[in-house]
């Protein structure tokens, strides 16, 4: 191994061994960014090191951070996270809560599926994983429980749909993926929604098949005439989320605007449906406001130093290293996908959904293309890959969302017992995308027709 590929071998090991610290990911990989840089320099001026790294590569690491600053694609993020975390505050899942529970109570496993569908119609709307979580959970959980449903069903129930935001578009994790990838974010998002409304039909099976097999575990409620008022009421609170899935997805499918400037249409369709619900006034909009700029602050200051960090990286020979080590590996084509997927899964079990998509997805994405995989094809499987993080411990983060609201007596170890089922369905969903690749491809070819 030549000096320079250790150094990178070095330099990764260190981010994955200090990431367990505790220490902010941000201030992880932005110094490990200097301190290998200036190792760099260091050995190659006094030890003769044959590295590409030097004082001039600096101004480089310097000129694209400040690129991504600037990128237009970018400006969607803070949108999106504002429009997500406005309709979590407008009532509009309360409503739909409401109306579903009427329709499905009365079947078994019904109330799980109602949320399930409630779960699909935010993950169009808000894309925020944290935001959908809780809000499932004060609205799904207390009535599951009372109605008799397994504390580990029920809590498992809103983990697993909680994070389907993070998929269907319009998804933050999607936007990002596109920058790192030099993609367009609009063939990403279409070849997302066949995935996600795939995670979501196993789901709906999964809760249909429990409250069959096993009915004390998902009880049915009492019996509700199903009526036009019923129906009608149903059809009130799909309407505004429907309408701003359509304002902000329709835009970008039909090509009337980028997904930038759908990002604010989907904002001002949220103060909209927010001002028409009497839920917007100065104290809403302000705790909007700040939230959307500590996360959007969050996501930038984790891209700035994942930017510095995969250059000196890539700058070290490690993009190549990890290629080279990949196709020698003594397996076909599928086989190298299938080991990355892997890897990707369990390191999902360590590190955020953030530092995945910044640091694996760019080193392995040359592989991909050099095998012939269609890009948009591998993004999606990467990003159901990723969905899986969310739920397996010890870094969770939709588990400990749920832990944070849920009802006394809903312990942790009840809701790793609830996700458990619903990791097994993400990876069943991945293993049918994977031999199905159409699921993915099929619309953004539709859309070039």
């Amino acid at each position: 191994m030549a000096p320079n590929e250790a150094l990178a071998l070095l330099m990764f090991a260190s981010f994955i061994g200090l990431v367990f610290t505790g220490f902010p990911v941000a201030w992880i990989l932005g110094g490990l960014a200097v301190l290998f840089t200036a190792l760099a320099i260091v050995l190659n001026l006094d030890f003769n090191f044959p590295f590409a790294i030097d004082w001039s590569y600096t101004s480089l690491v310097v000129d694209r951070s400040w690129n991504v600053m600037e990128n237009w694609v970018m400006v969607a993020l803070p949108m999106f996270i504002f429009m997500g975390l406005l309709l979590d505050r407008s009532g509009i899942a309360n409503q739909l809560m409401v109306s579903f529970s009427r329709l499905f109570g009365s079947v078994r496993g019904g109330l799980a599926i109602a949320v399930t569908l409630i779960g699909l119609l935010l993950a169009a709307t808000t894309g925020i994983i944290g935001a959908s979580v809780v809000l499932l959970a004060l609205l799904g959980l207390p009535v599951m429980l009372k109605q008799g449903y397994d504390k580990a069903l029920a809590s498992g129930t809103v983990c697993a749909v909680g994070t389907l935001g993070i998929l269907i578009p319009p998804s933050i994790m999607l936007v990002l993926m596109a920058d790192r990838m030099a993609m367009s974010v609009g063939d990403l998002f279409l070849g997302a929604v066949f995935p996600g409304a795939l995670l979501g039909g196993l789901y709906v099976a999964y809760l249909l098949g429990v409250g069959l097999l096993k009915p004390e575990s998902a009880p049915a409620g009492e019996r509700e005439p199903v009526n036009w008022t019923t129906v009608r009421d149903l059809f009130v609170a799909i309407l505004p989320p429907a309408f701003l899935i359509l304002a902000v997805l329709g835009s970008i499918f039909l090509g009337l605007a980028t997904p930038t400037e759908a990002a604010g249409v989907g904002a001002a369709g949220a103060l909209l449906l927010a001002a028409l619900k009497r839920r917007l006034d100065g104290a809403v909009l302000r705790e909007v406001l700040h939230e959307t700029t500590r996360t959007t602050a969050f996501i930038f200051g984790v891209l700035l130093g994942a930017t510095a960090f995969a250059l000196v990286l890539r700058g070290l020979g490690g993009d190549e290293l990890i290629e080279r080590a990949l196709l020698n590996l003594p397996f076909s084509p599928a086989g190298i996908i299938i080991t990355i997927l892997f890897a990707t899964f369990l390191l999902g079990f360590f590190l955020d959904w953030i530092e995945l998509t910044l640091i694996i997805l760019p080193l392995v994405s040359p592989v991909v293309v050099n095998l012939g995989f269609d890009p948009v094809w591998f993004t999606v499987l990467f990003a159901v890959c990723l969905q899986t993080s969310f739920l397996t411990p010890p870094v969770g983060f939709a588990i400990f969302y749920l832990k944070g609201v849920a009802p006394p007596g809903v312990e942790v170890r009840t809701i790793y017992r609830g996700v458990a089922p619903f990791i097994v369905l993400q990876l069943v969903g991945l293993v049918i995308i994977f031999n199905w690749d159409a699921l993915v491809t099929w619309l953004p070819a539709q859309a070039y027709r």
